[in-house]
């Protein structure tokens, strides 16, 4: 009876460092995976010995700190991405490809051309920094629909992401669920959920519910179900073409809008909620600022007239927004869209065949506009020329959609125009480097608190085999003494 008992507890012993031996392998085969977690063996004693369970190395509070930094990463980095291109594509006051920077060379120009009006080359030089100063305007109207129609496309993209990773979710928790329900070793599994989960965070914010028997329910970090026993549909429909007014469609889960300005439930990180900030607000509270500053261009520019009663009327002058563009009225009225429309009148460009003396006479839009009167003998006429140049400088109101003041000169604007657009970057990137450093910490917490350390598993395997070793050892002592035993029976 005796030996019958050291023989199963040898033999309960093998078994056991042999499941342990092997777990200590598995650890360190899966030590260099960022999403395996450290595998612990628990001897259970049971009625024939003892037997091993498995289970894993986990802080939930820890992951969850982990999927909240990554949603937020990717949404500062979605950010910082489009102002980077919105910022390489127009530059700063200080190269000289900025509106603000060619706002000031117009400026410049029109100034010496009022201080010798009877030069054709001055005049033809401040319609040449006109021409400039609307070809920047059009250029940053068309990096901003560039940014915002790429903005879309990235949000297709994290849409169809984020149905493929529900879906295999879906997959994931059915094998955990099923799994603890038989009893069977999950852990693996719950790595690869886990692994699932850290990619869905990526694309929208998330927060998670663990349930009994290891069920897991998901839901935005604005609290729209993703998944309730069943993945949620997420749904979005491109816009193919955006210009001035366009707006984009929200992504909705089953119909909630969860981005836009009328979601009742707005999604607050992740990769889709800063290309939504990108799209409906940097880039068009920019564009309105591009709008602006044409606007008040058109608007200085403008000449007055008088109609067949005597009454006053304006007309666009040197910069013009093309037929059917609004008349110019010093107000902010219909100026959606001027920046990618504004153009130097073909009557005084000479590229276009026009006139360059009607920059300092008038009459840009007909002769009934003239401020000469006598463009013949008066080639020195300098009052125009000034005038144009104390309107650049003169306070207008501009539409408070801009994000900036409501009232200022055009110069003024157009470098408050391009500072916010450095501070906007400035501050995203700022905010990325924050959130990559505190997805770093949590990361190396909760690799600390779940991963493998090699060192560790090695020690353990030596103290293992060193246990084998004892167990074998008294295995052959029981089996020596059965021998002689039956020997002795014999």
């Amino acid at each position: 009876m005796g030996l019958s008992l050291a023989l199963n507890s040898a033999r309960s012993s093998l078994i056991a460092t042999s499941a342990q031996v092997a777990l200590a392998a598995r650890n360190t085969a899966g030590a260099s995976d960022p999403f395996y977690t450290r595998k612990i063996a628990n001897l259970v004693a049971t009625s024939g010995g003892s037997a091993v369970s498995i289970q894993r190395a986990t802080d939930s509070a820890l992951f969850d700190r982990k999927l909240s930094a990554t949603s937020s990463v990717a949404a500062s980095e979605a950010v910082l991405d489009g102002l980077t291109t919105l910022k390489g594509t127009i530059g700063d006051t200080d190269d000289g490809t900025s509106p603000a920077a060619r706002l000031g060379a117009l400026n410049a120009a029109l100034l010496m051309a009022a201080n010798k009006p009877d030069d054709a080359a001055l005049a033809r030089t401040a319609v040449d920094r006109a021409r400039d100063l609307a070809s920047s305007l059009a250029a940053g109207a068309t990096a901003v629909q560039s940014v915002r129609a790429q903005a879309d496309a990235g949000l297709a993209d994290s849409v169809a992401r984020i149905n493929d990773l529900l879906t295999q979710f879906d997959a994931a928790n059915r094998l955990v669920t099923n799994g603890t329900g038989s009893g069977a070793d999950v852990t693996d599994a719950l790595d690869d959920r886990d692994r699932i989960l850290a990619g869905l965070s990526q694309e929208i914010g998330i927060t998670t519910v663990t349930r009994a028997g290891n069920d897991v329910a998901i839901y935005t970090d604005s609290g729209v179900p993703l998944f309730e026993r069943s993945p949620r549909r997420v749904s979005f429909t491109p816009t193919t073409t955006f210009s001035a007014g366009t707006i984009g469609a929200a992504v909705t889960v089953d119909g909630v809008p969860v981005t836009g300005a009328t979601s009742p439930m707005p999604v607050h990180s992740g990769r889709i909620a800063g290309l939504a900030e990108l799209r409906d607000g940097v880039a068009t509270r920019y564009e309105a600022q591009l709008d602006g500053i044409a606007n008040g261009l058109i608007d200085a520019f403008a000449e007055t007239g008088t109609d067949a009663l005597g009454n006053p009327v304006r007309a666009a002058g040197l910069f013009t927004a093309g037929p059917g563009g609004p008349v110019p009225n010093g107000t902010t009225a219909n100026q959606l869209g001027l920046a990618a429309r504004i153009r130097v009148n073909a009557a005084v460009d000479p590229q276009q065949g026009g006139n360059v003396s009607l920059l300092r006479d008038g009459g840009i839009a007909g002769t009934a506009y003239r401020s000469n009167p006598n463009p013949a003998t008066n080639a020195a006429y300098p009052d125009r020329l000034r005038a144009l140049a104390a309107a650049l400088g003169a306070d207008r109101p501009f539409d408070a959609s801009s994000d900036l003041g409501t009232r200022s000169s055009l110069q003024d604007f157009a470098t408050a125009s391009t500072g916010w657009l450095s501070a906007k970057r400035q501050a995203a990137t700022t905010n990325s480097d924050y959130q990559s450093t505190l997805l770093a910490r949590a990361s190396d917490a909760y690799s600390n608190a779940t991963g493998v350390n090699t060192d560790d598993e090695t020690a353990m395997t030596l103290q293992l085999e060193r246990s084998y070793t004892a167990s074998a050892k008294l295995l052959t002592v029981i089996n020596d003494l059965l021998k002689t035993l039956m020997d002795a029976v014999r």
